[in-house]
């Protein structure tokens, strides 16, 4: 193995989230002696009205079965023991926060893919440590959650993105994986191709019946054939099978010049109702960021990723450049309503802006000037209060109504990408 290497990349993936950390609440602050671990339980909602499924499951619950994503009244017939804990929202934002607070100490280069997972970046460290010490690095960082915060992880140690979180995904629990290319061979090539990233279940089946079942089969199987029946998907997904890294859009959702904010939701997004409370609060956000820059933009786009790993986008140019919440909140809904079909269940979502401007004139009709005036104020003074007293300070009714404050507030993986200008603007 190498002494070093130019970049390393660790992929954290806490394991089993939801009931983790509903296990480690109540064991460590409620007190209670059994933990939600070590039986069969699970994590799902709406079992009274018999049509929830199952979110998280604990490890003894795999041994009978049961599959995150299966009903509830399934996992119960194949294990009539069941123990069954309704999901906690509150809890698993603060719990991520927690968990990002600590992968932050080590590195200003965090990545948050999602409410539970996360990259960490370490470049220029080859000066100072060779790969025994990151790998050291690893463990410490792996049982400082177990101690600190009292649930486990799995930790992929790489050279790039997409091999760091293959490695973090090999047999679990609370492990440290290493996956560097010249181990891709005997690591990564004798798994089935069902444990290639993006490979969903219809890319499986398709591969399949091409004779190609392994990881190793796809990487050295012949590209005109892949092309052929797969198209683009297949070209990416061979790439991977060969050691490639991800695209780097897909890592820091970073676009043009401008300010976005995304997030990866706890459930699939199934309604209009619940993608619309998403984008206020992924609106707000980049509202506020923007202010605080004292910039505006004038074009808005909404990004949605399935969860066959689908992703769209659209955007809309706006009639006069804005840096009030309600503007972009209501230009990303409409640009939802035309792109999603609200049957496809949705996995990520994002509000991206851009065309940042400074100093930008506003231009409003007669009718419009003082309710625009009124939503400037209002944005001021929420700004003011959050910043003085913490961003929990104020929320808005219909979050409180439906409890979506709760499921947002520790998921948006907020990102400014590449600065509000670029680099001849700032000449």
């Amino acid at each position: 193995m190498k002494e070093t290497v130019g970049k390393y990349v660790f992929h954290i993936d806490v394991n089993s989230a939801f009931l983790s950390w509903t296990a480690a609440y109540r064991v460590n602050v409620l007190g209670e002696k059994e933990d939600l671990r070590e039986i069969p339980s699970i994590v799902g909602g709406d079992q009274e009205k018999r049509h929830g499924v199952v979110l998280a499951k604990s490890t003894p619950a795999k041994k009978y079965g049961i599959q995150t994503g299966e009903p509830i009244v399934a996992a119960q017939r194949k294990c009539p023991g069941l123990v069954i804990v309704p999901p906690d929202n509150g809890l698993y934002v603060a719990s991520s926060r927690a968990f990002m607070k600590i992968l932050k100490e080590y590195s200003d280069n965090v990545i948050q893919y999602s409410i539970d997972e996360a990259w960490i970046v370490f470049e220029g460290f080859e000066k100072l440590y060779g790969c025994d010490q990151m790998i050291n690095l690893a463990y410490e960082l792996k049982d400082r959650i177990r101690e600190e915060l009292g649930f486990t992880v799995n930790v992929g140690v790489s050279t790039n993105f997409l091999l760091s979180k293959t490695a973090g995904d090999f047999s679990k629990p609370d492990k440290v994986h290493t996956l560097f290319p010249e181990e891709i061979e005997k690591k990564m090539w004798p798994l089935p191709v069902s444990d290639l990233f993006l490979c969903g279940r219809s890319t499986v089946e398709k591969l399949h019946r091409l004779g190609i079942q392994t990881i190793g089969e796809l990487a050295k199987a012949d590209e005109g054939m892949i092309n052929a029946h797969l198209k683009k998907h297949g070209q990416t997904i061979q790439g991977y099978a060969r050691g490639c890294d991800l695209d780097p859009g897909m890592v820091s959702h970073e676009e043009n010049k401008g300010y976005s904010n995304s997030l990866t939701a706890p459930v699939d997004i199934v309604t209009e109702e619940y993608a619309r409370h998403l984008l206020l609060s992924l609106s707000e956000t980049v509202g506020a960021r923007l202010r605080a820059d004292h910039v505006m933009v004038s074009l808005v786009s909404v990004h949605l990723t399935t969860c066959e790993f689908k992703r769209m986008n659209k955007q809309m140019q706006l009639d006069s450049p804005t840096n009030i919440t309600e503007e972009i909140y209501e230009a990303s809904c409409q640009i939802l309503s035309r792109l999603w079909d609200k049957k496809t269940p949705i996995r990520q979502i994002g509000v991206h802006t851009s065309k940042v401007q400074e100093h930008a004139a506003r231009q409003y009709s007669i009718f419009d000037l003082e309710k625009n005036d009124k939503l400037e104020k209002l944005d001021r003074a929420v700004d003011q209060l959050r910043g003085k007293y913490g961003e929990d300070a104020v929320f808005r009714a219909s979050f409180l109504k439906s409890n979506v404050s709760h499921m947002t507030g520790g998921l948006n993986k907020e990102k400014r990408s590449g600065g509000h200008r670029s680099q001849s603007r700032r000449d």
